[in-house]
């Protein structure tokens, strides 16, 4: 009979792996698992539109525009629009679309100084509800326009491809197309460059003296709003969307009912165009959060494959080996 207080066989021995090497295995299958979740899973969340802006973009440029006080368009003027972008970001909360309220000012050198866009020589407000991956327009929450449409307005969709997009003149009421037109540099950071234009068209009427319009024996008349752009230039982030740089030249006139020839010219823009301390304002939130797309989208998935692959291969043979070398005690 065998002696119960022998030594145990080679076969018996107690296999063990030491901490190192489980430590190793453990780190590497986590970062195997991860890496497809930052590609398949967190990246597509990580291009929304975000929901908690508050960010101004200043345009100015010379001009003119209709003084309703002389009754006379006054000529090379200082022109600034103003517009600030408030995220509501309640209404926006896990429904996947952002809701953003927009007050644009459009002030000629008296009404700026006043610093109330109220007071100013025209004062819009608007409320855009957009879906935050594909940035399609969505009809709910209050939307004012209630039917605009369009791939962009205050930003185009992510991944910007070189191609044309319809983008929503809220002047006009439609949607623009714009062209690819190459790429262009702003405060050294490149972006996509698209042009467009509006040929001149009727948008609305109203009321005013007969004698505006050159009908002087009529007393208040319905005139025609009409409203052109010679050049819309946008230069856009290629990778969030974020528009770079803005330059739009409007015009606004009036026309007598049935008239072919403008009569009074309400606004006319000569290449209005973002500040320079709007364009940088706006690339250093482009570059922020394209460089934070793409860590997520390509270096973190990539980086977390290849350690997990290596630590679970040393984590792998580490354990054999520990096996091996306590089988062999």
């Amino acid at each position: 009979m065998p002696d119960s207080g022998s030594p145990a066989t080679p076969a018996a021995a107690a296999r063990t792996a030491s901490p190192l090497s489980l430590i190793l295995l453990g780190t590497g299958v986590f970062l195997l698992v991860l890496a497809p979740l930052l590609a398949w899973y967190v990246t597509p969340r990580a291009k929304a539109t975000p929901v908690d802006v508050d960010v101004t973009t200043v345009f100015t440029g010379t001009g003119s525009y209709f003084d309703t006080e002389a009754l006379r368009t006054r000529k090379r003027q200082k022109i600034t629009i103003t517009r600030h972008v408030l995220g509501d970001v309640a209404a926006s909360e896990e429904s996947g679309r952002a809701v953003w309220d927009v007050s644009t000012a459009v002030d000629t050198p008296r009404t700026l100084a006043l610093k109330d866009p109220r007071k100013a020589f025209q004062w819009t407000t608007e409320r855009w509800v957009t879906d935050r991956r594909s940035n399609a327009p969505v009809h709910c929450c209050g939307e004012a326009p209630t039917r605009f449409d369009g791939d962009a307005y205050l930003k185009f969709p992510f991944d910007v491809e070189k191609k044309s997009y319809r983008w929503w003149d809220n002047t006009l009421g439609a949607a623009v197309p714009l062209r690819f037109a190459g790429t262009k540099k702003i405060q050294g950071y490149p972006g996509y460059r698209f042009t467009g234009s509006v040929p001149a068209t009727r948008t609305g009427s109203r009321q005013v003296p007969g004698k505006l319009v050159g009908r002087p024996r009529q007393g208040q008349i319905q005139a025609e709003e009409w409203y052109a752009n010679s050049g819309i230039e946008l230069v856009v982030e290629r990778r969030t969307g974020r528009i770079l740089y803005a330059a739009i030249s409007p015009l606004k006139t009036l026309r007598a009912p049935g008239g072919r020839r403008d009569a009074v010219t309400l606004l006319r823009g000569e290449h209005l165009r973002f500040t320079p301390a709007t364009q940088r304002a706006q690339v250093r939130l482009a570059t922020a959060d394209s460089d934070r797309l793409a860590l997520v989208s390509g270096p973190l998935p990539v980086g977390a494959a290849m350690a997990g692959g290596a630590g679970a291969l040393i984590g792998v043979v580490l354990v054999v080996r520990g096996r091996r070398g306590d089988g062999q005690s």
